[in-house]
């Protein structure tokens, strides 16, 4: 998919790609060699979440327009990436419809979201929050919605630990906080909730 949406950038006129990447850690290495104008990067990632990925780059290259481009649904994501630092979401089912206009806005100073995530934002914000405030995986902060994937995905504790640089106590915090925001009381009902959203997550 990344050659065939790159073959379509190719052909509009003004607009060049000057690397790609397979990876994080390769993404990371060839931006300082290119020097790109505008980073598109997925969410799912072999080595590394793309949020994290994301975050990496503005803290190294601050104000390096990045477009996010995922799988992922956006009502969950987008307000996530923007936080981050990106200049747009969009999902991969349009792309080969919208990419090009993502790119292009983007690229001109603007911010890009597909009408019903800018209509749901524009709402949120204009919304009074209700008593308790929002509900649900919603609340989950970052590293948090991380470790419920791993989770889902049949990922051992220690493991996840591992792979986020993280202590195995601190994944079991996570795990405590992740239980208290989703009403969930004991760790076979989250690691179910867990398969349950990888598994849509995918779908």
């Amino acid at each position: 998919m990344r050659h065939g949406l790159a073959q379509l950038l190719r052909m509009e006129e003004g607009l060049e790609i000057c690397g790609e990447a397979g990876s994080a850690r390769e993404g990371m290495d060839i931006i300082p060699k290119v020097t790109p104008d505008l980073v598109i990067l997925d969410l799912t990632l072999p080595d590394k979440h793309g949020l994290e990925l994301l975050k990496g780059i503005q803290a190294l290259y601050p104000g390096l327009r990045c477009l996010v481009l995922s799988m992922h649904d956006e009502a969950l994501y987008a307000e996530r990436v923007l936080r981050a630092g990106a200049r747009g979401y969009i999902m991969k089912e349009v792309a080969a419809d919208h990419l090009v206009n993502a790119v292009r806005k983007i690229l001109s100073g603007g911010i890009f979201l597909s009408d019903a995530m800018s209509a749901r934002m524009i709402e949120q914000l204009s919304s009074v929050r209700s008593r308790g405030g929002p509900a649900g995986i919603e609340t989950l902060t970052d590293r948090e919605l991380e470790v419920l994937g791993m989770i889902g995905s049949g990922t051992a504790t220690k493991i996840i630990a591992e792979k986020l640089g993280i202590s195995a106590r601190t994944v079991e915090a996570h795990r405590a906080h992740i239980k208290e925001k989703l009403a969930i009381t004991d760790g076979a009902a989250l690691v179910r909730y867990a398969v349950q959203w990888a598994e849509h997550q995918k779908a």
